[in-house]
């Protein structure tokens, strides 16, 4: 096994505004490598990040980014450690500054699952060590990597891929947006008026696709939106910290924003379905998709583990680490 210790270009991850495009496919084929060693017999990546301990603080639940963060860190030889926000001293009133200082002197790296995302960027200017956006209100890159990947995957490639976002203009969107216009593939978001991108997210992208020749598209239309699409995305219409807004959220998305049987058949022949999870099926999802030949939900939930194995390998491994 061969692993080149190249640097991200930034010491922080808080978005994918923070990789560029090699950055981006570097992480990709480094998960590439890891996930097919992790299926060997013998996988040489058991002592990659032995001694590095990874410092996890969860402000929001989680299953998917504490679990794989968790099992990523221990199959790498180095271990994590969990901290709830309401059972540090963030709850007596720490602040955000002092806890990043003192985590950082027993870390090689933090972790962060917050609701604003200023608290993770005030976490981020404090820590001496690399700081990683487990999800917040306004990002969440770790995803959008795992989506790359399955897309990738399914497709073979990424140049010359199209994809469709139909449903709330999220954290998820947003880092979707960044991401395909970084790396040149064609984004087409589907989204009610009201509830689209931010308008500086868009000029992001906008501006990142002038250089990469991507397309990109906001629309409030779903079929405009998936027409010709390789691959067609959704979440939740009811994001963490949302719930208050759950009846009129599902009264303005469902139906005509539900990613259905009659509405995968507007995207191209072959095309594959995403979601992050938790899904709500009947929602933004009919179970006929979510649980049929179209989606690669699982496939996408297992690239979880292989992308932040290889985020966490290119921002903390030692210099005496594997080399090509």
């Amino acid at each position: 096994m061969k692993i080149s210790k190249t640097c991200l270009s930034s010491k922080n991850i808080l978005s994918l505004d923070d990789l560029k495009s090699e950055d981006i496919l570097s992480i990709l084929k480094l998960a590439e490598v890891l996930k097919a060693e992790a299926k060997r017999k013998n996988d040489r990546s058991k002592q990659l990040l032995s001694g590095k301990v990874l410092g996890m603080i969860f402000q929001k639940p989680s299953t998917r980014t504490r679990v794989s963060f968790e099992a990523g860190m221990y199959q790498m030889g180095g271990n994590a450690i969990y901290m709830d926000a309401q059972n540090i001293q963030l709850a007596r009133g720490e602040s955000i500054e002092d806890t990043a200082r003192s985590i950082s002197l027993y870390v090689n790296c933090l972790m962060a699952r917050v609701y604003n995302h200023h608290d993770l960027v005030k976490l981020a200017e404090a820590a001496s060590v690399p700081v990683i956006n487990g999800l917040s209100d306004t990002f969440h890159p770790c995803q959008i990597l795992a989506d790359l990947l399955t897309i990738k995957e399914q497709k073979k490639r990424l140049k010359g891929i199209s994809i469709a976002w139909v449903g709330d203009g999220n954290n998820v969107c947003n880092d979707l947006l960044i991401g395909c216009a970084e790396i040149g593939i064609d984004i087409s978001i589907a989204s009610p008026r009201g509830y689209e991108p931010p308008d500086w997210i868009i000029s992001i992208a906008t501006n990142k696709a002038r250089s990469t020749g991507a397309k990109v598209n906001i629309t409030d239309d779903p079929l405009i939106a998936v027409q010709d699409a390789d691959a067609v995305m959704t979440d939740t219409f009811v994001s963490i910290g949302k719930d208050e807004e759950k009846e009129v959220r599902k009264e303005v998305f469902v139906p005509k924003y539900q990613v259905n049987s009659q509405l995968m058949t507007g995207a191209k022949k072959g095309a594959i379905f995403l979601h992050c999870l938790p899904a709500t099926r009947g929602q933004e999802v009919t179970a006929e998709v979510i649980d049929g030949k179209h989606s690669v939900v699982w496939e996408e939930a297992e690239n979880r583990l292989h992308v932040q194995k290889a985020l966490l390998y290119r921002l903390i491994a030692s210099r005496n680490q594997i080399r090509a």
